[in-house]
């Protein structure tokens, strides 16, 4: 649209554009989480936002979470780790 003194005026879908932010949002953090086949102990950590000791204590040694020690270094498998945490989180709220 175009006024009388030749500015350009441009109405803007704030819930449009916020809908296609979060849409392009959700696809890079999923490709981000592809990008990774394991997680470190680091990575573990950063993840569940929880201390080395609280892990152990928690569920480190839970027969059902998915771990493998190549030499010295613990090595988590993402989607099989993701699916536990999410398994392990729910049980514990009930």
């Amino acid at each position: 649209m175009v006024d009388e003194n030749n500015l350009v005026s441009i109405n803007i879908d704030k819930s449009k554009i916020l809908s296609i932010c979060r849409e392009e949002i959700r696809e890079l953090l999923e490709d981000l989480d592809n990008e990774y086949v394991f997680w470190d102990s680091a990575e573990l950590k950063k993840r569940t936002c929880m201390s080395w000791n609280s892990i152990q204590d928690t569920f480190f040694f839970d027969d059902r979470f998915p771990k493998y020690k190549i030499g010295g270094k613990w090595y988590y498998p993402v989607k099989e780790t993701r699916t536990f945490l999410e398994k392990w989180l729910s049980e514990q709220i009930k």
